[in-house]
């Protein structure tokens, strides 16, 4: 029997999942795609619109691009709320069999205030197929009314949002 070990979201200590107060993952494994194809309809979020319908009013930096990068900063609009985020983690490996991609966001005031982290791993697995699995850690009082929410809107959002950027992905949807 072949043991395999697969590569885990690296999480800052101030959002390790358990200690927060809403943890969400998600995670697929699809045949016939790879993490370049995948990675291309993450980073860019011009495209996140057209295949997550909880995501809007994306803008990156200045408004003058649409594709994350490295310390990046850009706000959206999700879950009805709207996120400031910084991309905290940005990789796509040398063999290009991995890709991780983080950011750390805020939204609402005084005691509507969330701090959260959402990350994302894309692994190339053997015969033809990649894993993604998409993790999100969240704190305040909001996350702690939506943990206790059946069914839980976090799981089942990002469901659709890892659902609609495979299809995009594998059917190379124009964007």
């Amino acid at each position: 029997m072949t043991t395999y070990s697969q590569p885990a979201i690296i999480w800052p200590e101030k959002y390790t999942p358990g200690e927060t107060d809403n943890y969400a993952s998600n995670e697929m494994i699809i045949k016939d795609l790879s993490v370049a194809e995948v990675w291309e309809y993450l980073i860019d979020t011009k495209a996140w619109p057209t295949y997550y319908n909880n995501a809007e009013n994306i803008v990156v930096g200045d408004g003058s691009q649409t594709k994350l990068s490295a310390n990046a900063t850009f706000v959206f609009d999700t879950f009805g709320f709207h996120v400031s985020s910084k991309v905290e983690e940005f990789e796509l490996s040398n063999d290009g069999n991995l890709a991780r991609l983080a950011w750390s966001g805020t939204f609402g005031e005084s005691d509507e205030f969330s701090d959260v982290y959402h990350a994302w791993l894309i692994e190339n697995l053997p015969n033809n197929r990649v894993r993604i699995l998409t993790e999100e850690s969240q704190i305040g009082k909001l996350p702690q009314q939506l943990a206790q929410t059946l069914p839980n809107p976090m799981i089942n959002g990002h469901q659709a949002w890892l659902v609609g950027l495979a299809n995009s992905a594998k059917n190379k949807t124009s964007y």
